[in-house]
């Protein structure tokens, strides 16, 4: 403990602030990786299926309710969104998924770039800090007593390693957990645009009347399927 102690004492203030954001990008981590590994998972097979069932059942609002009980999902949160407005044309449905959509982007983004900024400041920090020590080494060089100039120069020397080894220690883990993070976060839109856009689909197409020729007008009419009757 005394050794970190002393590593830090030696890094001077350009390692008090790498520690800083250290500590700040960690707890960004944890609160990101617990939202969208476990906050925002859910069992996306089970739970298509059952909306889709309730769909096709014309079981609407169960299928709202249901969607409701686990808004936390993105994707419950966006299939409900769709759902309020099935009663409405094709437009309207897709305009409730656009909407949808626009209230979980920014969730599922949230403070992800700070994670990217505190890597790169750090790094940056940790060459400020090494500038800083091969200043005071060249000072003493130059300037110190010649009974201090050992010291100071080794000084010098401990706050340019230990401030660029404190920065890269702290950039690295965090570049690669908002790699990873990032990639969860991808990997949530792109499930919520696949199901959303089929629940839409499903929604647009349930009652579907298909176009069939009444050879008795000459022209097109709409008839529901196995409901045409020819008079003998």
């Amino acid at each position: 403990m005394s050794s970190i102690g002393e590593f830090l004492t030696s890094s001077g203030f350009a390692g008090i602030v790498i520690v800083a954001m250290g500590l700040a990008a960690l707890a960004i981590i944890i609160e990101r990786a617990r939202v969208l590994f476990f906050e925002y998972a859910i069992k996306t097979d089970q739970f298509m299926k059952q909306v889709k069932s309730l769909v096709l059942n014309d079981q609407v609002e169960e299928a709202i309710t249901f969607c409701a009980a686990n808004e936390k999902a993105p994707l419950a949160h966006v299939v409900k969104g769709v759902l309020q407005r099935a009663d409405r044309d094709d437009d309207g449905i897709n305009q409730g998924l656009d909407i949808a959509l626009s209230e979980i982007i920014p969730n599922l983004g949230k403070r992800l770039g700070y994670l990217a900024m505190l890597a790169n400041v750090a790094t940056l920090t940790g060459l400020l800090g090494t500038i800083h020590g091969l200043i005071m080494s060249f000072q003493a060089v130059s300037s110190a007593d010649p009974a201090q100039k050992q010291e100071l120069l080794a000084q010098g020397i401990s706050v340019a390693m230990n401030t660029t080894a404190l920065g890269l220690t702290v950039a690295i883990p965090v570049m690669i957990a908002y790699a990873i993070l990032h990639s969860r976060q991808n990997r949530l839109l792109e499930e919520v645009s696949e199901h959303s856009a089929k629940v839409v689909d499903l929604l647009t197409t349930r009652h579907y009347t298909p176009m069939v020729v009444n050879t008795d007008m000459g022209r097109l009419a709409t008839q529901p399927p196995h409901s045409a009757t020819r008079t003998a």
